[in-house]
């Protein structure tokens, strides 16, 4: 994932504010009927209890393994913080503090123990999952399970990453994703350098240790500190990436493990990026698809037309950005963005109807709204969150693979066969690390999770942001993997009406009844 263009990755479950709070980015499917799940069973490991000694302590890092979270009212649900070494390999060095939020289970004589979430990015605060948690969980899991949720390091309330101001960041998002000259292209490249390089000089230490790496140990200690043995994860779209590499860290400690919109971590730079045009592609096909099947479609008689529309609207805006009710202009990179955000899910479709309909009416109004919503800027101008400075500074310690400015022409052949529409903005993702100073402490593992206790997979036929192939290649990486697939639209699979799907995902979670391997929902 690279550049700000695969930020169309970042938010796996987003709930807005104000005008935007109506927009739904998880899925769709209406319920499928449930499916025989495997009567295999794994021994339930109840939770010992903050009373009880952690277990499964590295050396050298009892001191944060042995907190207990000092958990406060926070609204309906509590919240407390974690400490972590900001450096593991110094562990006696400067700490950071995590910020922890947990619903409680309802039922708490009947609880199961502790659910440790993720909800995406890189650089998606994790707590704004419990902020409505009936939005990403079932009753189930609500009722039987504490939802411990935490902003992984330099994001949300954790030390975040700041890399330029609020004005400099909209000049940021709203610039040309996909130059088209020398001159342009000489200006993209300029704005990478200067922003990675305003990161280094707008954060503290924690700049060069943000990596995924760090943040799966730093989930351990959470581990720890829950006084879990073994730690029970459901973890979106990045948030299956940093559960792959926790369960090649501390494969004795994975517990009941769900990655849901799964990634390839064995994808290379190049062939990720290919990944992600191939997948918004899709999902722009069904959408214009479905326009056509209701007849009278605005875009077009047949789905070539229909894509070409949209196409030439984009064109026509990057020639002359349309102006808004608002008084910004609705540029070209918001206007991407404000095509692909409601891509996530079929219930956005119609968001994008009205959106398309008013530019094509010389209106930038809704696809300004859909950009702001995916970036977090909120009326008043500001951003919610650091998502997305968070996830180009995670992303690029993970992996700081970078093309020059120009070898990008060369990728145009693969990416415009990926991605007619898309095609060339992925292209120029490239690059999307470029002036990249800062390196990873440790290296980016080869994931296996040799040992580790059955890890569900779960991918969805025409997801955009992590396509369906990536999810059958994590099961197949994984020493323990089990794929269950929804066929359906939109980014994750559980708690979208697939009453399949969601049986085999609280199954195993709350009963530890294994899906089986191949599951189709």
């Amino acid at each position: 994932m690279t550049l700000i263009v695969a930020v169309v990755a970042v938010i796996a479950l987003g709930v807005g504010g104000g005008a935007t709070a109506a927009l739904i980015f998880t899925g769709d499917d209406s319920a499928s009927p449930s499916a025989p799940r495997s009567t295999q069973t794994r021994d339930a490991s109840p939770v010992p209890g903050p009373d009880g000694d952690p277990v499964n302590v590295p050396a050298g890092l009892e001191q944060y393994y042995e907190q207990v979270p000092d958990w406060q009212a926070c609204g309906s649900n509590d919240c407390a913080t974690l400490t972590v070494p900001i450096d593991y390999a110094e562990p006696e060095g400067e700490t950071i503090e995590l910020n922890l939020e947990r619903a409680p289970a309802s039922d708490q004589a009947a609880k199961v123990g502790s659910l440790v979430v993720n909800p995406g990015g890189p650089g998606a605060p994790g707590t704004s999952l419990v902020d409505d948690p009936s939005f990403a969980f079932g009753a189930p899991l609500l009722a039987r399970m504490d939802i411990v949720a935490f902003d992984p390091r330099g994001t949300g309330e954790s030390d975040p990453i700041d890399c330029v101001s609020d004005t400099d960041l909209d000049t940021f998002i709203a610039q040309d994703p996909a130059p088209d000259d020398a001159a342009e292209a000489e200006q993209f490249t300029e704005e990478q350098d200067d922003f990675f390089a305003s990161c280094v000089e707008s954060s503290d230490s924690l700049i060069g240790h943000v990596s995924t790496v760090e943040a799966a140990r730093d989930m351990d200690v959470l581990r720890g500190a829950l006084r879990e043995e073994k730690l029970a994860y459901l973890g979106f779209s990045y948030g299956t990436t940093l559960g792959g590499v926790y369960a090649e860290l501390f494969a004795d400690n994975v517990g009941r493990f769900v990655l849901d919109a799964a990634t390839d971590p064995e994808l290379d730079f190049r062939e990720n990026s290919l990944s992600q045009a191939r997948g918004f592609q899709t999902a722009l096909n069904a959408y214009v698809d479905d326009c056509l099947a209701g007849g009278s479609c605005f875009l077009g008689t047949d789905r070539q037309e229909g894509l070409d529309t949209i196409k030439t609207l984009l064109d026509d805006i990057e020639a002359s950005p349309l102006p808004t009710s608002s008084g910004r202009d609705l540029a070209i990179g918001n206007a991407f963005y404000g095509v692909v955000t409601p891509l996530y899910s079929r219930d956005n479709w119609p968001f994008l109807d009205q959106a398309l309909q008013e530019g094509l009416a010389g209106n930038g109004d809704t696809l300004l709204l859909l950009s702001d919503f995916y970036s977090s800027r909120n009326a008043s101008g500001g951003y919610d969150d650091n998502s997305l400075e968070a996830f180009l500074a995670i992303n690029c310690l993970d992996d700081p693979t970078t093309l020059e400015p120009e070898d990008i022409p060369a990728e145009y052949p693969a990416f415009d066969e990926a991605s007619p529409t898309f095609g060339r903005v992925f292209a120029w993702g490239l690059i999307g690390c470029h002036g990249v100073e800062v390196e990873a402490s440790e290296p980016y593992p080869t994931v296996r999770g040799e040992g580790a206790d059955p890890i569900v997979v779960l991918g969805t036929t025409r997801d955009p942001a992590t396509p369906y192939e990536e999810a059958v290649a994590l099961a197949d990486q994984l020493d323990s993997g089990v794929l269950v697939s929804r066929d359906g639209d939109g980014h994750t699979a559980y708690n979208k009406g697939n009453a399949c799907i969601d049986d085999a995902v609280e199954g195993y979670l709350l009963e530890g009844v294994v899906p089986e391997d191949g599951l189709e929902c």
